[in-house]
Order: structure tokens, then C-alpha cells, then sequence
């Protein structure tokens, strides 16, 4: 299981307990999740970084890539793991 599903497992071990108990299989969910997320998180950050501007240096290179990465990170974490989900909704 890769960080994204850890902390999705920690996400749901916090905010949706009835649910994390009633998994069959919650290592696996957690894998599969983790993996989604990650290949969201590449995509996305691709996106956000744009093109590679001819004058830019190598640190300046490093800043905007790190930077588009943290951004992906924040939004599919915010898309999948939304803060404060109510119990009700289905796993």
C-alpha cells in the first residue's frame, strides 16, 4: 500500500469508522484507492507544471515541479477524501 492509502486508511479509520469495520477486505480497497490516487496525482501535477520555459534554470525547474506536485496532492486528496463525510454515505 503506497502513502496515498495510508493515509486514505487513516482518513477513514477517523471519519467513517462503521464503515472501516464493515470492510471485507480493507487492505486491498486501501491498495487499489492508493493507486487511483496516485495516478491522479501524476496527471494532475503534469498539468500543473505546464511546459518547461526556455530561460529557466534547474532550482527554478525543481520549485515549479515540487510546487505542481504539492498542488495535485491537496486536490485529489480533497476530491477523495473529503474532510468531515458523513457515516451514511456508501463505502
Amino acid at each position: 500500500m503506497n502513502r496515498f492509502g495510508t493515509r486514505a486508511r487513516e482518513h477513514w479509520q477517523t471519519h467513517r469508522p462503521r464503515q472501516y469495520a464493515a470492510m471485507s477486505d480493507p487492505t486491498g480497497f486501501f491498495t487499489r484507492l492508493g493507486e487511483e490516487m496516485s495516478a491522479q496525482v501524476t496527471t494532475l501535477s503534469l498539468g500543473l507544471a505546464g511546459d518547461d520555459p526556455g530561460d529557466e534554470t534547474f532550482l527554478a525547474k525543481v520549485g515549479r515541479l515540487n510546487m505542481a506536485r504539492l498542488q495535485a496532492e491537496e486536490q485529489v486528496m480533497r476530491q477523495m477524501l473529503p474532510a468531515g463525510e458523513d457515516e451514511t454515505t456508501d463505502a
